[in-house]
């Protein structure tokens, strides 16, 4: 049996396939984006040079910019539908690095479900790898016979690309993590979200490619010229004098709760008297916040059958509420993933169930039959089966000096369409989260580096409390004002910072990202029709 390197395009594959992990490398912790941006255009140039719709290689240098194809000339000769292949697997490659920590929840009971990890992240990068797949298939039948790696095909690719990150947003309730456009997070171009998005940062970025693929000193210099303008935009953006900050102080509490022990009932009492005394200690000038906020899943006993808990931690609160993680069980049995308010007297407040919930890792698709017949239940939740949905996002009112703030439990802060669901602009955003699922590498960095992108796209500070870190103050800028770093329990106390007007993406969301692609999609088609491809 022949091998892969005997496969028909096998190099161009395992190239793809190289291409799209080192663009892993712009994501978080690493952030390497200029190794990103190269190594996307070279899966640009790949796929431009993939031979289109019915070409082959041995068109190169006739037609617009046969340069790209003469640059991947030493390959095999392209094959009707390559396009596909080379995206499938750059996908495959660009996932497996970048979501490398979905094996992480599959080593909290090593025992029961560690086989499971590396089926998890091979299915896991394949199956959304079939997006970039798609993308380049698409791309190939849109640049239709014009000579392969021109500038059609490099654009059709940069398009189909956007188009198959902004399905992936959405498709079977979503899973934008690791977005291309995410490369940006923590430098100055992140700031055009307040404008276009993700998506349209993940479009702005591989329109940039695809002018870097080119190969040529116009096209080339324009991409340049675009980075280094948004680049400028962004700083001097963040040059502008902050907002009024909102007078309250927020303490973050985090337990450090190791997720294998999370449940054991004598390191969960610890980690409750833990985040108790947290709560209770006098401030570092001797004052006391206005809120205290424990993260997700914080509290391990059901207030409906331990009623005096609530009591213990308003004693804590000394006056202060406290907006804590538990789950709850309502009159029908039904579990829910909750974030409850606390008030000084030890009554609830305000209440929020989390209605976005994780597939497989907090609800089971058909998940009573599966828990009948196979014992088949979600990792995260200890409610038999999986979680229930709550009704819908919604705004919860923190009283005076607090106002309402849009509260987002974990998986939510990674959904900015989510954000834009209340009827009402919210003062703030409150997210509590348990990312002990993500381990210590990649995983907790990725998901705070998305909450600094829903502050940005809004124009709200964001308030987050994480078990295990990294917990943080987020200012309507995205810049972290307060933190405390991954694996240390503490606490620390931080002014909640201002809000900014309602951001242009706030107001009109993914939409003007979509046309574009769109427009840019019909254009490529009426283009083909034209020239009788």
């Amino acid at each position: 049996m022949r091998g892969p390197r005997h496969w028909p395009g096998g190099r161009r594959i395992a190239l793809a396939m190289a291409l799209g992990l080192a663009m892993a490398a712009g994501q978080a912790p690493f952030g390497l984006w200029p190794v990103a941006l190269a190594a996307l255009a070279g899966l640009i140039a790949l796929v431009a040079g993939a031979g289109g719709h019915g070409g082959t290689a041995d068109t190169a240098g006739q037609g617009d910019g046969g340069d790209i194809s003469e640059a991947a000339a030493f390959l095999l000769p392209a094959r009707r539908g390559a396009g596909w292949w080379v995206g499938w697997f750059a996908g495959a490659g660009y996932f497996a690095g970048s979501l490398n920590w979905i094996y992480e929840p599959f080593l909290v009971d090593a025992d029961a479900y560690g086989w499971m990890a590396p089926f998890a992240v091979l299915g896991m990068a394949f199956g959304l790898g079939l997006f970039w797949g798609a993308a380049g298939w698409l791309a190939g039948a849109l640049s239709g016979r014009t000579a392969p790696g021109g500038g059609c095909a490099a654009l059709a690719f940069a398009a189909t690309l956007s188009a198959a990150e902004l399905a992936r947003s959405y498709v079977m309730t979503g899973f934008p993590w690791a977005l291309i456009g995410h490369i940006w997070i923590g430098s100055p171009v992140a700031q055009a979200a307040a404008l276009i998005g993700p998506v349209g940062l993940t479009l702005a970025t591989c329109l940039v490619a695809a002018g870097l693929a080119r190969l040529r000193p116009a096209s080339a210099g324009a991409a340049v010229l675009a980075l280094a303008a948004a680049w400028a935009w962004g700083a001097w953006r963040l040059s502008l004098p902050d907002p009024v900050p909102q007078g309250a102080v927020i303490r973050l509490v985090q337990p450090d709760a190791v997720q294998s022990l999370k449940w054991d009932p004598e390191a969960a009492r610890t980690y409750f008297d833990r985040q108790v005394d947290y709560t209770a200690a006098p401030g570092l000038d001797g004052g006391r916040p206005d809120l205290v906020i424990w993260p997700e899943t914080a509290m391990p006993y059901l207030l409906e059958r331990s009623p005096e808990v609530a009591g213990i931690i308003a004693a804590a609160g000394q006056g202060a509420p406290v907006a804590l993680g538990l789950q709850r069980i309502d009159a029908e049995g039904r579990g829910y993933n909750t974030l409850a308010v606390i008030g000084p007297g030890g009554e609830v407040t305000a209440r929020y169930d989390k209605w976005h919930l994780v597939p497989f890792g907090e609800y089971i698709p058909l998940g009573d039959l599966a828990w009948r017949l196979f014992g088949i239940g979600a990792f995260a939740s200890q409610m038999g089966a999986g979680y229930t949905a709550g009704p819908g996002p919604a705004l919860i009112d923190l009283g005076p000096g607090l106002g309402r703030a849009l509260p987002l439990i974990c998986y939510e802060a990674v959904f900015p369409q989510d954000l834009r669901a209340v009827p009402e602009r919210a003062g703030w955003l409150l997210q509590i989260t348990n990312d002990a699922w993500f381990g210590t590498l990649t995983g907790p960095y990725q998901h705070l580096g998305q909450a600094r992108l829903r502050a940005i796209e809004q124009g709200l500070p964001l308030a987050r409390a994480a078990n295990t870190g990294i917990s943080a103050m987020i200012d309507a800028r995205g810049r972290v004002t307060a933190a405390l770093p991954l694996g240390r329990a503490g606490w620390i106390d931080a002014p909640l910072p201002g809000a900014l007007p309602a951001t242009i993406y706030a107001r009109t969301g993914d939409l003007p990202a979509a046309l574009v692609i769109l427009s840019i999609l019909c254009a490529l088609l009426w283009r083909r029709r034209r020239a009788g491809a």
